[in-house]
């Protein structure tokens, strides 16, 4: 991850758009991969309902946790606000879980 800045004179953050702009494509594939291989995974655990889902939201919580410690927990030095790590991205990436989640499913416990 790139800095998206420092402080200037008047302690105003300054945030570079091409910096903050790679960070977060960084976390939107990051969280894209991530819910292809969970999909996967829950497909071939087999599980089915609510808890899919349960899992899904699990999954992107530690992908959360894992981007924050890798900012070393100082979010503002990369990003312009809390919700780019927290949020960003993971209601995309549920479309691409069901899809995989549903092909793995069909194809290890149906087919």
């Amino acid at each position: 991850m790139a800095a998206t800045g420092g402080t200037s004179s008047g302690d105003v953050p300054i945030i570079q758009a091409e910096n903050l702009t790679s960070n977060v494509r960084s976390i939107l594939y990051s969280r894209t991969f991530l819910s292809i291989i969970a999909g996967v995974v829950a497909g071939i655990w087999g599980f089915t309902g609510l808890t899919g889902f349960i899992f899904y939201f699990l999954i992107m919580m530690v992908a959360s946790l894992g981007l924050l410690a890798k900012s070393k927990f100082s979010v503002h030095t990369y990003f312009d606000s809390w919700s780019r790590i927290l949020v960003e991205g993971v209601f995309g990436g549920l479309m691409s879980f069901v899809l995989f989640w549903t092909f793995a499913y069909d194809i290890v416990h149906i087919f």
